[in-house]
């Protein structure tokens, strides 16, 4: 016998009971399916042995990790599915391009045509397997045998990302005689996976999955039609540069064309800039520049470049922060865990700054704040603003795309941007990089220098700050203008360097050690490189500094 505290609770066990087994006996004080097990404090499969003195905590699809345990599982159902019903001799490639709402937009190319009929067949062959319950498996396998499965079936990507493998294994899955490789951990058997839906979509696929806050319905995202071109647009950049996996990347670092790819990438960002400036010198009625985006996007640098190209546009630019307006720390709202809830909209003096921003249109002169974040205090220091025929002003908040943080300000008026880094990158053909993730490591660098925040603090707030972000700043996003990507192909290599020891750092017996090691294995796939050659003006410096703007 083997005792486990398991959610608490002690528990004897005969050797060798999987943790399945015990999950089973615990499932009733779930809402939804047991997925993971976290056992002292490390993520395991459900096929694992329990162990003598353990301690175990489940975790379902409303935790994190086994979201993403779903989702993966899903995708491979999904492909097998796909190349059982198609043949594997007419599928040229199956590529997952970037999530789209809770779902992955999918591109597949070859001697077949996607029609409503073959996802039909697809979908009906999903469920076929949910039925069986097919055991998803994993075995090791030396880095030379799984580059040779993955020639033999034309998944070259992954034959490319194996090439720069420190380990001399790799874990492969399998569901029945269908074999693949995914970065991160699998649900036990394909019962579990019962929530998903197949649409077309555009000139692909969407598999559409559920979200961690509603793991049982599957609902099909709204249209984004401009955040869907944007992300389309990334992928092509990479394309344009030859850089759109990691192996890809990696290839570029080892020839030494790494600094040739640095200056044509950030080329391609001023080009952007400027013809975005170009737009709004077009249009002479609009005086407010509105700028938002989630955390880390890098909003204050885009600012301070769009601010110089407006100026190479004959305009008069003047930038203007939102948090200044915060009002008195004192009268801001708390979240549901009594913190300080800078991110809602009343946390933003929103009758001054409509005040403010009237006056300066209407050519007054006006006394403008700057909120004392030591203090928690507005103060008036004596700058003053007016504004002339050729000025504009350059505001940047995360509510700058709602129209109810400027309200009383004319619509004509507005040019509204949003910024998000939407990176182009994959690993390979099947795993995809959250551009969550991108931003989360752009943070955790930036909290150490700027703030000296420990990366496992910025862990820690990061679901808090997600939560924001999904309430305050997604829902308008189609309603910007222009939508602008701020991911540079180059830029994980570069944050590398930065960010290891900072996730090495997080303490193993700490809450948040599960995504500081899922970090650290993620950026394994990455060569690191030099920050030296990157130009003082890059949107990158905002994280690791040693840029030439005050940010």
């Amino acid at each position: 016998m083997v005792s486990i505290t398991v959610m608490g609770k002690e528990r004897e066990y005969p050797a060798g009971t999987i943790l399945k087994t015990v999950a089973e006996e615990f499932q009733s004080e779930f809402p939804c399916d047991i997925l993971l097990a976290k056992v002292n404090g490390k993520l395991q499969e459900l096929h694992k042995k329990v162990r003598d003195g353990t301690e175990v905590l489940f975790l379902t699809a409303k935790d994190r990790p086994g979201l993403m345990a779903y989702q993966r599982s899903a995708l491979f159902m999904m492909l097998k599915a796909f190349y059982e019903v198609v043949g594997s001799e007419k599928i040229d490639k199956i590529s997952v391009d970037f999530s789209y709402g809770d779902g992955l937009f999918i591109e597949a190319s070859g001697d077949f045509a996607l029609t409503e009929k073959l996802i039909d067949v697809v979908r009906n062959k999903m469920r076929e397997y949910v039925s069986l319950e097919i055991p998803i498996r994993k075995r090791s396998a030396g880095v030379a045998e799984a580059s040779e499965i993955f020639h033999r079936q034309g998944m070259l990507e992954k034959e490319r990302v194996f090439h720069y493998r420190r380990n001399s294994k790799v874990n492969l899955y399998s569901i029945g005689n269908f074999e693949n490789y995914f970065y991160g951990y699998m649900v036990q058997n394909t019962g579990y996976i019962r929530y998903f839906d197949l649409k077309l979509y555009q000139n692909g696929l969407l598999l559409l999955l559920p979200s961690q806050t509603s793991p049982e319905i599957v609902a099909r995202p709204a249209d984004r039609p401009k955040l869907f071109a944007t992300l389309r647009e990334s992928g092509d950049w990479g394309r344009k540069l030859g850089i759109s996996n990691v192996g890809e990347l990696n290839d570029v670092i080892v020839s030494g064309r790494m600094n040739e790819i640095i200056l044509i990438q950030e080329a391609l960002m001023e080009k952007k800039l400027g013809d975005i400036a170009e737009r709004i010198a077009a249009e002479p009625e609009k005086k407010l520049v509105m700028i938002a985006g989630p955390s880390s996007s890098g909003k204050t640098t885009f600012s301070h470049r769009l601010c110089i190209q407006l100026r190479a546009a004959g305009l008069i630019p003047h930038p203007i922060s939102v948090d200044n307006y915060f009002v008195q720390r004192e009268n801001t709202p708390k979240d549901s865990d009594g913190n300080y809830n800078y991110e809602c909209l009343g946390a933003i003096d929103v009758e001054l700054f409509n005040r403010d921003m009237q006056a300066l249109t209407a050519g007054e002169t006006v006394k403008l704040p700057t909120y004392n974040f030591i203090t928690g205090l507005r103060e008036y220091n004596g700058e003053t603003l007016t504004l002339g025929s050729e000025d504009i002003l350059v505001i940047e908040g995360i509510h700058c795309l709602n129209e109810k943080l400027s309200y009383a300000l004319p619509k004509e008026k507005k040019f509204k941007i949003y910024i998000s880094a939407l990176t182009q990158l994959n690993i390979d053909e099947h795993n995809r990089i959250s551009t969550t993730d991108g931003r989360l490591l752009r943070r955790i660098v930036r909290d150490a220098r700027v703030r000296g925040s420990s990366a496992q603090k910025t862990i820690r707030m990061w679901p808090s700050v997600r939560r924001g972000e999904e309430e305050n700043i997604f829902p308008y996003q189609e309603d910007a203008d222009i939508m602008f990507n701020s991911a540079l192909v180059y830029e994980l290599s570069a944050l590398k360097p930065y960010v290891d020891p900072l996730l090495f750092a997080v303490p193993a017996d700490s809450d948040e050690y599960v995504e500081a090691k899922r970090l650290l294995k993620f950026l394994d796939y990455f060569l690191g490189v030099s920050s030296e050659n990157i130009p003082g003006n890059s949107l990158i410096r905002e994280f690791i500094g040693g840029g030439c703007f005050k940010v």
